[in-house]
């Protein structure tokens, strides 16, 4: 049957894994960094509390961004912010460590060898007691740019641990009192900082900007093999009709839709710039479909699922964006009961083919990992209403690898 090809499918790949983490954590010696801020001058490591205060006076509140904008709003994001073009690093130095620990997190986030990390840096932050950061992701401020890193800098400090959170996974970080920490991440993984309690948090952020090609050396052939027959298999039988009269199983799908697990920016969607488990997955489908056929394209997927809900918090009526995507995008007061609705909409990445249907059927669509899984950028609250309610509407934004038999290449083009 078509339905049992393409779950096959998405059960098979959901096995392939790159072999990383979304984030990771190492630690190195202070040696090799020596910071000059200009209006302080050096600063001496660990960073003491009368050098932290001091660097304070030199900062200004931090900003966040939400989409477009860049907003000023303490209740979400309350730390102070040395900009860059006060601080001066010894690169040739700092490069000594830097340049190593970059190779070692590459390897620990999954990517391959034949890629590079480049750190750029953004700026110093200080925490002084009860600061914190809410909730949030990153945003990528280039089609380079594929994660964060954060170097907390050793002091006497307590609380304000960094937690990264992706696909329901959790991880908190510390700082050290002697050491430096390296903390990398995925820039589409969710993350926090947790109110600092005692003393000062000073910690370098930098913009990791990855060159090179992510694309895996060498494919599973086991799995190439199995996965161009379930192909063939999903473009061959035409789906089973899931009502009296539907038009949708009276013939076999032109495409095959398969959503990828992570975010990319508009144009930093490559087959060469993939994240973490998407690397193995894309390379073993785009491999399969060619010996099946078959032609790839990449797009990103607007997804909007509507779920059965059940309240056990405030009153049951009507509001959007409550609470906000920034406070609790999750509605953890929320229980979510079945999926009664989804709809998928694609385009067609830069570059890319371009001209196919943006429109998903249900019978074309495919994922390892579903969306009720990761952290919806919107929701919506619909209480009961008499006839209708108690639903959640939650939104979606994932890179998807579009599969199509070449013989019908004219059809699913136009």
């Amino acid at each position: 049957m078509n339905g049992i090809a393409r779950e096959e499918l998405a059960d098979m790949l959901r096995g392939l894994r790159s072999g990383g983490s979304f984030a990771t954590r190492r630690t190195a010696p202070v040696n090799d960094l020596t910071i000059e801020v200009r209006g302080l001058g050096p600063l001496r490591l660990p960073v003491t509390a009368a050098q932290a205060k001091e660097l304070r006076l030199l900062a200004h509140p931090a900003k966040y961004g939400r989409g477009e904008q860049t907003i000023l709003d303490r209740s979400v994001r309350d730390t102070w912010e040395v900009p860059r073009s006060r601080v001066k690093i010894d690169k040739r130095r700092w490069n000594n460590t830097l340049r190593p620990m970059l190779d070692t997190i590459r390897n620990d986030l999954g990517l391959p060898t034949t890629s590079s990390l480049k750190a750029e840096l953004h700026s110093i932050l200080v925490y002084e007691p009860h600061q914190f950061f809410a909730p949030h992701q990153d945003s990528e401020k280039d089609d380079q740019m594929i994660g964060s890193l954060v170097v907390m800098l050793p002091s006497n400090s307590r609380g304000g641990e960094l937690v990264v959170e992706h696909h329901g996974e959790s991880i908190q970080y510390r700082g050290s009192a002697s050491s430096l920490t390296f903390v990398a991440f995925y820039a589409d993984t969710r993350h926090e900082v947790l109110p600092l309690e005692r003393g000062y948090r000073v910690v370098l952020t930098y913009n990791l900007m990855l060159a090179g090609d992510t694309t895996p050396t060498k494919g599973d052939a086991a799995a190439l093999a199995t996965a161009a027959e379930l192909l063939e298999k999903h473009f061959e039988h035409a789906p089973e009709p899931r009502w009296r009269g539907d038009t949708q199983g009276q013939d076999p799908p032109d495409r095959l839709v398969f959503l990828l697990d992570h975010q990319y920016t508009e144009r930093g969607l490559r087959w060469s710039q993939l994240k973490g488990d998407d690397t193995s997955r894309a390379d073993v489908l785009r491999q399969a479909a060619h010996r099946a056929g078959c032609e790839t394209a990449l797009g990103h997927a607007e997804i909007q699922e509507t779920w059965d809900c059940y309240n056990s918090g405030p009153p049951p009526w009507r509001h959007r964006d409550w609470p906000s995507r920034d406070d609790d995008p999750d509605h953890t007061d929320f229980e979510l009961g079945d999926l009664l609705d989804c709809t998928v909409e694609i385009t067609p990445a830069a570059g890319e083919v371009s001209g196919f249907d943006p429109y998903v059927m249900s019978a074309e669509l495919a994922t390892s990992t579903p969306s009720v899984e990761l952290t919806p950028y919107d929701t919506e609250y619909t209480g009961y209403m008499g006839n209708w309610g108690n639903t959640m509407d939650r939104w979606y934004r994932r890179a998807a690898i579009v599969i199509w038999p070449q013989s019908r290449s004219f059809a699913v083009r136009s």
